[in-house]
């Protein structure tokens, strides 16, 4: 485990050309250490977009926080919100939150995403699924595969991330609720958690089971886990998780292991009060790496693409808190070093995305978000 304060600086062709010509005054540009970076705003009016996935003709899926869920064009425009999303708590951190295609979306069409479902009692996450009809208007045969348990009266720590692993089961991110946080360590509810269901719900029989635990969890001892990707190589889970003041992590959540929310944490709450028994105890795991003070790590997606041969297996997790985008070099499951893009962009990252022309897609969480897209600069 480190810590770090470093600071620094096809059809897809025709894809990435039509981006090139979005409307002109929307590039920045800024230093990185594979040379210089353009951003360019492929879209904007997006109220609070939380997810992308991009569909296989190069069109891709935003889901708004207030509930929306639109296709955005390879020209940019965005659609009418598309029609059988189910009602969303839109308040607080809560609504229509992670996005995830069917590994068979070119044959079956299911799209899955969760969102903060009104309860009795109060709220909690939920993922549903459903069939995007050809016209790319309206999802039909929707139903809900998990429901966090118990709902909690919270508009806070959703978590939310939606990532199929290589067997095609889903692991689900949920987090503790904020009011509930010492819940993380009791293994018999969903808070949180990492989950792992089947894509139909259901428990995979491979899920670890443990006496005690609730069958659909992976792991437990998160607090709130807003990113979630798969390895390239390993295809193992890694995941950016939110500390409280300082104490944000990058773990690789395994199968029945804790990783000691709120009981041990190299953060301090938010009155500078400490948390738990310290950083570290038998039977709890070690983050890979954690930033200290916080910069409220949001989406996250390895780097393969061909743009920056020397950002291979690169861990890219956007930055709430500090308006960002941060690049970790890894090395199998170690971190070994950070590097800082973006600086002055002044906008919250909420997702990264790996497009399939190789470039880097960003989701800025504002009231007038925008669809971004780092490129290397010509």
């Amino acid at each position: 485990m480190r810590r770090w304060f470093l600071s620094g600086a096809t059809g897809l062709g025709l894809f990435a050309a039509v981006l090139a010509t979005e409307p002109a005054g929307a590039q920045q540009r800024f230093p990185s250490s594979a040379g210089e970076l353009a951003v360019e705003t492929v879209a904007r009016g997006l109220e609070r977009p939380w997810g992308l996935a991009f569909l296989p003709d190069g069109r891709m899926l935003v889901t708004e926080r207030p509930g929306r869920l639109r296709i955005v064009g390879t020209d940019g425009r965005l659609s009418p919100a598309i029609a059988g999303v189910p009602s969303v708590v839109g308040r607080g951190q809560g609504g229509l939150l992670g996005l995830a295609l069917d590994p068979g979306f070119a044959q079956n069409r299911l799209v899955y995403w969760s969102f903060s479902e009104a309860r009795a009692g109060g709220n909690g996450t939920s993922v549903a699924r459903g069939r995007l009809n050809e016209q790319g208007t309206a999802l039909t045969a929707v139903s809900v595969i998990f429901r966090q348990m118990p709902a909690i009266n919270s508009n806070l720590h959703f978590g939310s991330r939606l990532v199929f692993d290589r067997t095609g089961a889903l692991f689900v991110t949920v987090g503790d609720r904020y009011s509930q946080r010492d819940q993380a360590q009791n293994p018999e509810n969903h808070l949180g958690k990492v989950i792992r269901i089947r894509p139909e719900g259901g428990v995979p029989n491979d899920n670890p089971k443990k006496p005690g635990w609730a069958p659909e969890i992976w792991s437990i001892g998160h607090r709130n886990v807003q990113g979630a990707v798969l390895h390239p190589e390993t295809g193992q889970l890694w995941t950016a998780e939110h500390g409280a003041r300082g104490g944000d992590e990058v773990n690789t959540p395994k199968a029945g292991l804790n990783y000691g929310w709120p009981v041990i944490t190299y953060g301090v709450d938010y009155s500078g009060a400490k948390i738990g028994e310290g950083t570290s105890k038998p039977g709890m795991e070690q983050p890979l790496f954690y930033w200290d003070p916080s910069i409220a790590p949001s989406g996250a997606a390895f780097y393969t693409g061909a743009a920056w041969p020397a950002w291979k297996n690169s861990l890219f997790v956007g930055a709430l808190a500090g308006s960002m985008l941060v690049r970790l070099s890894t090395e199998g499951e170690k971190v070994t070093g950070e590097e800082r893009l973006l600086v002055d962009i002044g906008e919250r990252i909420r997702d990264v995305v790996q497009g399939p022309d190789g470039f880097l897609y960003l989701l800025s969480d504002e009231d007038d978000g925008k669809l971004l897209r780092v490129r290397p600069a010509r």
